[in-house]
């Protein structure tokens, strides 16, 4: 995941992006992290800011959007998950599940292409988890494309167009989600999937 943000570089092969490698030392790193969001499970909000203080920071710097356009933008975001009654919320008071939200309306006021998750779940109870999946189920209704990494099965069999199942960094299987809970191939993927097979 964190090859896919530029964040760290591939040891081997290659990640396309737009028709570019995204280890290739001419690529703009800044400007493909214009169009990648990305959702980390810890949040990686600043404690020290507001709601609202918190999304426009990188359009502002990266695209150098102007302060008001950008705040208007993150207000349209936070709005779309739900928190913009909270813009002025101090962040160390929030739950769990509206701190991912505002992760999320954070990644979005970039405008990204491409959405990523790893693990946006993993750090919250069921019930919140249903909150954070909620706004995520309308991103890819609406078109988003997104690569999230989860253990939430219904969430990945439901919204999912494609699943790649991984065992030990590798890519053990990739099929539909059809084909991947009703008939996968491999013993290890019907052994992970056991619990959730038809």
């Amino acid at each position: 995941m964190r090859c896919l943000n530029l964040l760290e570089t591939p040891d081997a092969g290659h990640v396309w992006f737009h028709g570019a490698d995204l280890a290739a030392d001419h690529v703009n790193v800044n400007k493909l992290r214009e169009k990648i969001g990305m959702v980390f499970q810890g949040f990686n909000l600043f404690n020290n800011m507001n709601v609202l203080d918190n999304c426009p920071l990188a359009p502002v710097t990266l695209k150098k959007m102007s302060k008001d356009k950008a705040e208007q933008t993150a207000m349209h975001h936070l709005e779309a998950v739900g928190l913009a009654d909270f813009a002025r919320a101090d962040v160390t008071r929030l739950s769990g599940g509206q701190k991912q939200r505002v992760a999320i309306a954070r990644a979005l006021c970039m405008q990204p292409d491409l959405m990523l998750f790893d693990e946006p779940t993993s750090a919250l109870d069921p019930e919140i988890s249903g909150e954070v999946l909620s706004v995520m189920r309308d991103l890819a209704a609406g078109g988003m494309t997104m690569v999230v990494v989860t253990h939430e099965m219904a969430f990945a069999r439901n919204v999912s167009d494609e699943l790649v199942f991984m065992d030990k960094g590798v890519i053990a299987e990739a099929s539909s989600p059809d084909e991947m809970f009703t008939a996968p191939k491999l013993p290890r993927t019907r052994e992970f999937l056991s619990r959730y097979l038809d």
